[in-house]
C-alpha cells in the first residue's frame, strides 16, 4: 500500500466537529484518554457544555483550521461533510490531517482526499460501527481508509474511541466496508422482523424465538441488539440510528453497486421497506421500527 509523501505535523491540538449521538461520547473519550488539547464545535450548546466537563474547549471550525494539527468530523452525511470542508479547506495548511468519521459516499470521499492531497493536506475516512452504548464505552469499531503513513499517524487517536481500528485500504475503503456493514445489518433486521411475524402467528412468542435462535446458527449482532433490545420491547427511540439515516446509508450501497454494474435485489427490497416505514411515520425513530410495516398487527 502506498505511503504519503506529505510531511505530517506532530499532533498536539485536535479539533472535533459534530457532537451528535456518537460524536459527543467520542469527543469525551478523546479528551480524557489522549492527553492532548481538544477543541470542539457543535451548533447546539448542550453537548458543548457536557464535553466541557472533560476539558474540551469551544472553537469555531475556521479557528480549528488555523490552529489544530488534526480535525475530526462526525457529521450526518456527505453533504454536511462537504459543507464543513468548504468552510475550513481554504484555511488548512500542508501537514494537517482531516479525518471523517461520518458515513459518506465513497466517490465524494475519494474526491476530497485527492483534492486535499494536492495541497499537502492528509485525509482519511474512518467511519464507525456498533451502537451508541459502544460509543459511550469507547468500544467502537472504526474502519479506516488511508495510506500507511497517515493510518500510523492517526491510529493512536482513533484508539481512544474504539477497541477495533482496522486499516481497510486506501482512501475510500473505510467507507466501502462501513456502507456494506450497514447494508448487511439492515437486511438482517428485516429478516428478524419476518421471523418474528411468522413465529408469532404460529404460537411462538418473540422472546422465546429470539432467545432460542441466539443459541443456534441464526445468532447475530442484530438479533442480540436490534432484535432483543428494540424489536421485542417495541422500543424505537428518537436520537438513535433513525430510519432516515438507514435509508441514507443504504442508498450509498446501492449507488456503489450500480457503479460496479451489480444488482442488489435484497438491498433494494430492504430500501422499499424502509421507505414504507418512513411513510408510515417512523422516519425519525430507530430503524428497527421497520418491523411495523413487515408485521403490521
Amino acid at each position: 500500500m502506498p505511503t504519503t509523501d506529505i510531511a505530517l505535523r506532530p499532533i498536539a491540538a485536535i479539533g472535533f466537529i459534530g457532537l451528535g449521538v456518537m460524536g459527543e461520547p467520542m469527543c469525551g473519550h478523546l479528551a480524557r484518554r489522549s492527553g492532548l488539547s481538544v477543541m470542539a464545535y457543535d451548533r447546539r450548546n448542550d453537548p458543548m457544555q457536557r464535553v466541557a466537563a472533560d476539558g474540551v474547549g469551544g472553537m469555531a471550525p475556521a479557528e480549528m483550521a488555523a490552529h489544530c494539527d488534526l480535525i475530526l468530523l462526525s457529521l450526518p452525511d456527505g453533504p454536511a461533510v462537504q459543507s464543513v470542508l468548504a468552510e475550513i479547506e481554504p484555511l488548512l495548511k500542508s501537514g494537517q490531517v482531516v479525518v471523517d468519521t461520518s458515513t459518506s459516499p465513497v466517490e465524494i470521499t475519494r474526491e476530497i482526499g485527492a483534492r486535499l492531497a494536492a495541497k499537502g493536506i492528509a485525509y482519511a475516512d474512518a467511519p464507525i460501527a456498533r451502537t451508541r452504548e459502544a460509543a459511550s464505552r469507547g468500544e467502537l469499531s472504526i474502519m479506516v481508509g488511508a495510506d500507511d503513513a497517515v493510518f500510523a499517524h492517526i491510529r493512536p487517536i482513533l484508539e481512544t474511541m474504539g477497541t477495533d481500528v482496522t486499516h481497510c485500504g486506501p482512501i475510500g475503503c473505510g467507507q466501502v466496508v462501513k456502507i456494506l456493514n450497514n447494508m448487511l445489518l439492515f437486511q438482517n433486521v428485516c429478516a428478524l422482523a419476518e421471523a418474528l411475524a411468522v413465529g408469532r402467528r404460529n404460537g411462538v412468542s418473540p422472546e422465546t424465538l429470539l432467545s432460542t435462535v441466539a443459541k443456534g446458527s441464526g445468532d447475530s449482532f442484530a438479533l442480540r441488539n436490534h432484535g432483543m433490545k428494540a424489536m421485542i420491547p417495541d422500543n424505537y427511540p428518537l436520537r438513535a440510528f433513525s430510519t432516515r439515516y438507514a435509508m441514507k446509508d443504504l442508498s450509498y450501497a446501492l449507488e456503489m453497486a450500480k457503479a460496479a454494474g451489480i444488482g442488489l435485489e435484497g438491498a433494494e427490497l430492504t430500501m422499499q421497506r424502509l421507505q414504507r416505514s418512513e411513510a408510515a411515520g417512523y422516519g425519525d425513530e430507530y430503524f428497527p421500527a421497520v418491523r411495523h410495516v413487515i408485521d403490521p398487527s
